[in-house]
């Protein structure tokens, strides 16, 4: 019975050690994100695997031989406990894939904070202070409400200047 398992991955190597798997016929899953990054102190959307070192290979262990697997340029290996391979809990993969969007591989990332989260502002004048997000005011810019020299205070900053609170 076919499985999916978890695929090892040599560092930055995980669409090399795809490409490679596939062309050797096993059925492959990487899962990729946007991000924002910095970049020579600009923020720039990227996409980039969703598990670093890893991607998702359907396989059947008593048909197919996993051997080549671990010779693939690009792969370390599969991940085992106990010197089997495990497979990934059953559902888990399909729901990835039902979250991706319209681009191959590509999760779609919900909203990533909501009106009236608490956060933590890492960078700026206001670094270290919690506060509560108040209202998206665009892409990259949400309204906080600040507690600040004993009043609560409305703020705008970037929203890459923000992590959830502890």
């Amino acid at each position: 019975m076919e499985h999916w398992y978890a695929v090892h991955t040599k560092a930055r190597d995980e669409k090399l050690a795809e490409e490679n798997l596939q062309r050797q016929g096993f059925a492959t899953f990487l899962p990729r994100i946007k991000a924002s990054k910095r970049r020579r102190g600009r923020w720039l959307e990227v996409i980039e695997p969703l598990f670093p070192g890893y991607l998702f290979a359907r396989l059947d262990l008593l048909i197919q031989d996993s051997s080549p697997i671990r010779s693939t340029r690009g792969v370390l290996g599969l991940v085992r406990f106990g010197g089997d391979p495990a497979p990934v809990p059953p559902g888990l993969v399909e729901q990835l894939m039902a979250a991706t969007a319209d681009e191959v591989g590509v999760v779609r990332q919900e909203q990533l904070f909501q009106a009236g989260d608490r956060v933590e502002i890492i960078t700026g004048p206001f670094a270290g202070l919690p506060a509560r997000i108040l209202a998206e005011t665009g892409k990259e810019r949400v309204e906080l409400l600040l507690e600040l020299l004993g009043r609560t205070n409305k703020v705008v900053i970037s929203r890459h200047q923000l992590t959830p609170a502890p």
